[in-house]
This record gives structure tokens, sequence and C-alpha cells, in this order.
């Protein structure tokens, strides 16, 4: 198979989009948005500084976050559990969707708004967080029309004299050759295919699965860079809680999808992110993150509880939090 820049292996924009979970295409947008003429009313507020939609009766259908892509939208309430490695589940009705740009104060008379919400607003079809259950321990496998994997069972990463190593990326997870949209391809090593690491596992469902560009390394540009420390500094979006160098004390900016950051090894540096998944059973908020002390992506509470409460180790490692 060959890579394709921005989209991955002979894996289509279009497949990609209208199959794997995103917005239909741009003609379906356009058949839809005349069929429906909802109403829908938008305000602003700050901060985060973003634009919330109410539809004709007032509810509260969308959220948009100046400079980013993901939006929340309402939708069916859905149960998120991973019963080999938590009894706590997610149960909400908040879905998140990538919007074809990112958003901004004056976004709301763009020609695709309308249309686009009448797509998306209480759509079943697949969303970020429902698609990253997709790689949890015992996922089944999902492949394209040429028999490369896209989604089923992740590991983190292999194992040298006892420890799970850092650095595996999309295309080793696929097992196929990856063009970056800096131009730049990288090979896939045969001892890590089916395997990401944790920011490995934000590109790979960000990057494959919704079209955000990537980039190769550790560099600043238009797209997802490699590392967690240099998403949480220079990646896409906007920073929805400030990394000031300690744990964060107010998290009521957070919205499922938003990327999370740790310092979990006391030097400041971040060395871990996670999506945000939203409020367990048990009333904690809970995060989705590939590590390896679970040996790949995971909600549960297997080598570390995945919540940002108490005092447990990702909890007090908290610092900062990003929309993209």
């Amino acid at each position: 198979m060959s890579a394709r820049s921005g989209i991955g292996p002979t894996i289509s924009r279009r497949t990609v989009l209208a199959l794997l979970g995103a917005a239909p295409t741009s003609a379906a947008l356009g058949r839809m948005g005349s069929a429906n003429k909802a109403i829908y009313q938008f305000v602003r507020h700050s901060p985060p500084a973003r634009t919330d939609v109410y539809d004709g009766t007032g509810k509260l259908v969308a959220t948009f976050t100046d400079r980013a892509r993901t939006v929340t939208l309402a939708g069916p309430a859905r149960t998120f559990a991973e019963a080999g490695s938590t009894s706590a589940t997610v149960r909400q009705s908040t879905w998140v969707r990538v919007a074809p740009r990112a958003w901004s104060a004056g976004e709301a008379s763009a020609s695709w708004v309308r249309p686009w919400l009448n797509a998306v607003v209480g759509s079943p079809v697949g969303d970020i967080l429902t698609l990253a259950m997709q790689y949890v321990d015992g996922a089944p496998n999902i492949t394209d029309a040429d028999g490369t994997r896209y989604a089923g069972d992740a590991a983190y990463g292999p194992i040298v004299a006892g420890e799970h190593l850092e650095g595996s990326d999309i295309q080793d997870y696929l097992g196929v050759p990856w063009t970056f949209d800096d131009g730049v391809t990288r090979m896939p090593r045969t001892d890590r295919y089916g395997m990401v690491d944790c920011s490995g596992f934000v590109r790979l469902l960000l990057g494959l699965r919704f079209g955000f560009p990537l980039l190769s390394g550790y560099v600043a540009g238009p797209g997802l860079p490699r590392r967690a420390q240099d998403l949480a500094a220079r990646g896409p979006g906007t920073m929805v809680i400030p990394d000031t160098g300690v744990r964060p004390t107010n998290l009521a900016a957070l919205r499922p999808g938003d990327l999370l950051f740790f310092s979990t090894e006391g030097d400041g540096i971040i060395n871990h992110v996670a999506f945000y998944l939203g409020i367990d059973s048990a009333g904690r908020r809970r995060f989705f993150s590939s590590r390896k002390t679970f040996e790949g992506p995971t909600m549960g509470d297997v080598g570390g509880v995945s919540v940002l409460d108490g005092n447990g180790y990702y909890a007090v490692g908290l610092r900062s939090a990003r929309r993209v």
C-alpha cells in the first residue's frame, strides 16, 4: 500500500469522512441542508471564547470553540464501558465531532455551518469517543478494502528489558508507510505493528479517522506534532486549561473530547496525553488514553486509575487541557 499525505494509506478522504464517523460529503450536506430548515441561534460566551448554538426550542445543541475544530453536540445517550479493566461506566449524550475548519467569532454566517449542523446534531454515527473504543483490549479488527487493519485491539509498544518502549506511531499501528503533511514519509517497524503510544493514539484517531493534518516530528506547523509535550505547547486549537506548573483546581471548562496533558515524573515535562471522556458512574472525571501500564488504549483502572479526581498517579500529574 502507498501512503497519502494527510489522509493515509489507500483509505480516501471520502471513505474516512463518510464511512468512519465524521460528517457526510459536501453534496450530502447540501441535500440535507436544503431539506431541513432548522432554526439556530448563535450566542457568544467566554472563557474560553466560544459560540453556543441553540435550536428553535431553546435547547443547547452544539458548542464551537474559537480556533478549534472539535465540536460538542447533543445526541442520543450512550454508555461507555470496559468491563475487563473497570467497574465504572460513563453515560452521556454529548457527541464530539470534527468541523470542516477551525471556528472563529464570525464563522456562524459561513455557508457550511447550518447544513453541517443539520447533518450531525442528534446523529448516532460514530464520533471521536465512540471510535476511540474501537482500539481497546479485545476490540475486533476492522480492515479496509485492501485488507489493512485500521481499527482493532491496539498495544502500546514492544517490551525490552521488562519495559514497554515509547515511540509507536500511526504507521506502526497500520503496518504501512505514512507520508505526513510536512512531506516526510515514515516506514512502519515490524516489531511495533498494531502499537501506538499515548500521542500516537491521538494522532491515529484524529489523523486517520477524522483527517487532521499530522506532522512527522517535534516541530511547529499546521497539524498535530508527535509528542505529548509538543501537542500541549504547539498543537492546534486552544488551551482551555493553561499549564501553570501545578495541578489545576478548576476543571469546569473541560468538555468531552478535550486533550488532557500530564506531567507524572516530577520534572514539569509533559509526558502523557489523554482524551477527556466525561463524568463516570461514581461521579469522577474519567479519561481515555494509550498507556504502557495497561499495554494500550483504555478507560480503565489497571496500572493507575483513569480519573482526574483524588490523589492517584494521573490525577496529581494533570497540568493542562487543549481543545483541538
